[in-house]
């Protein structure tokens, strides 16, 4: 049997043959790439709400959430952003490190705070689904859009008369969330207001005409301007257009850092304070200097700078070499319950997930010091490889199975037919580890002749020369099943 060190350099060598993903997200991709150098201009300085995913390619989890994620961009595309950090770079690890990074994917919604440039930041713990993640940060855009009705509306026209504003009639009760995207690309040049269409609100659709719904109206220069109705088709796009004629949409993302030259004036000061002031006035004048600078907003907020540790991957589950180790361990008289992942000699990516998944699940159970019977990888090149798909009828590629020798049954890993990417996460392979521990599911009996009959043993004189080779039985009683294993979080752990 090949045991953890030598097994720890033939997975990595199966590992290293497939595909290398440097990240989740091309430059294609509607998912933001960030990092701590643009975080402060794309994300804490926009009057926007964002969502960001902190990641690393080798992470399951974060590959079964990509299509989920890359969806909630599209649909929240001018409504929020969506955004990405790899904290398996180098560069991105102690930025990963400030958010208090832990495992993958951690999500995160950061929306703008009181203060321009220190944004609000909260974990997202609702569902791993585009609707989830679109509902959750569609909850969290500001609204600047203003209620008001036959009673507020005057007064609403009359405040800042010469701020142009905008008012949209609708049938529906809520501010949607296209309005206060809108608004927030207008803060500060227009002012956004919604009226419902009810049998209160008369006054103010006879003042304006208004007899459909929705109909959108500018107001470029007040109360006594006479308004613009927008007949286009309610999309961001077209309205921001329509809006612009009265003013510019506010720029986002931020623009870039820019340092100014300091002027002579303020170079003569310095000297002229450095000469003549004490160390406490020349700190002063430092401070005003610097006043002079366009700077970005600080890091997010932390106590610390601290650096994301992220340790070593579990060690792989053990590789069965031989048919001779196969039947010792797995396939003898007296052999327990096992786990066997059939691997072909070519195996894709959802063979090398399934082998880190089972090592993960087997590597956590140890450092709780949970009893579990065994898993371990059959390659085709084992003898029995061929064999034991044929007896169970099985077909080429991947399989996974349980197998006990002592009582003679088996059975296979659910999946719709050839296994998929979902059906190997650590999660799925938890609760299907969990299901063979309490002896739920319906059993195989294992065919006739696959397990080799008990041999009796031989006299002192019929004893061989060498000594057989002696490996520890693999025992597991079932009769007790032991209490369920805790699930697994709904991401990597570091």
């Amino acid at each position: 049997m090949v045991h953890t060190g030598a097994v720890t350099l033939a997975a990595a060598a199966l590992l290293a043959a497939l595909p290398v993903n440097a990240g989740l997200y091309s430059k294609s991709s509607p998912v933001i790439q960030v990092d701590g150098e643009n975080y402060d201009r794309l994300i804490a300085q926009s009057n926007y709400t964002s969502i960001v995913e902190f990641y690393a390619p080798w992470c399951g989890h974060c590959k079964n959430l990509q299509p989920a994620y890359e969806k909630a961009a599209k649909n929240l595309a001018g409504l929020a952003k969506v955004a990405a950090v790899d904290c398996d770079k180098e560069s991105n690890k102690p930025f990963c490190g400030q958010f208090g990074v832990q495992g993958f994917p951690t999500l995160k919604i950061i929306k703008p705070g009181s203060k321009s440039g220190k944004p609000v930041v909260e974990d997202y713990n609702g569902p791993r689904t585009a609707k989830g993640i679109v509902d959750a940060v569609v909850d969290k855009i500001p609204n600047h859009v203003k209620r008001v009705d036959d009673k507020t509306l005057e007064g609403w026209l009359a405040d800042s008369n010469n701020t142009a504003k905008a008012i949209l009639f609708t049938d529906k009760g809520k501010t949607s969330a296209l309005l206060k995207s809108i608004a927030i690309d207008f803060k500060g040049s227009i002012h956004v207001a919604q009226i419902r269409n009810t049998d209160k609100e008369k006054a103010s659709l006879e003042l304006f005409g208004v007899t459909k719904f929705p109909t959108l109206i500018l107001l470029p220069g007040g109360k006594e301007t006479e308004g613009i109705v927008y007949d286009g088709e309610m999309r961001k796009e077209a309205m921001v257009a329509f809006l612009s004629q009265a003013a510019t949409p506010n720029p986002d993302p931020a623009p870039a850092k820019v340092k100014l030259p300091k002027s002579k004036d303020s170079k003569r000061a310095s000297k002229a304070k450095e000469s003549t002031n004490s160390a406490e006035d020349a700190a002063t004048a430092t401070e005003e200097v610097l006043e002079e600078e366009a700077t970005e907003s600080p890091s997010p907020e932390v106590e610390h700078e601290k650096p994301i540790v992220l340790p070593e991957p579990a060690p792989p589950i053990d590789i069965l070499d031989t048919e001779k180790e196969l039947h010792i361990v797995c396939l003898g008289s007296k052999t327990g319950t096992c786990i066997l992942v059939l691997l072909p000699n070519y195996p894709d990516e959802v063979g090398a997930a399934a082998v880190g998944s089972f090592s993960e699940v087997a590597h956590k159970h140890k450092q709780h010091n949970r009893k579990l019977f065994p898993f371990y990888v059959l390659p085709e090149k084992n003898g029995g490889y061929a064999q034991l798909k044929g007896a169970l009828g099985m077909g080429n590629g991947l399989e996974i199975i349980a197998v006990n020798g002592r009582r003679g049954w088996w059975k296979k890993l659910p999946s719709d037919g050839t296994i998929a990417a979902k059906d190997v996460t650590e999660e799925a392979i938890e609760n299907w580890v969990d299901a063979i521990r309490l002896g739920e599911g319906a059993k195989e009996k294992l065919p006739e002749g696959l397990i080799p009959e008990e041999e009796e043993p031989v006299g002192e004189e019929e004893k061989p020369a060498e000594e057989p080779v002696v490996v520890e039985e693999v025992k597991v009683d079932e009769a007790k099943a032991e209490e369920p294993t805790a699930s697994l979080k709904p991401h990597d752990e570091l």
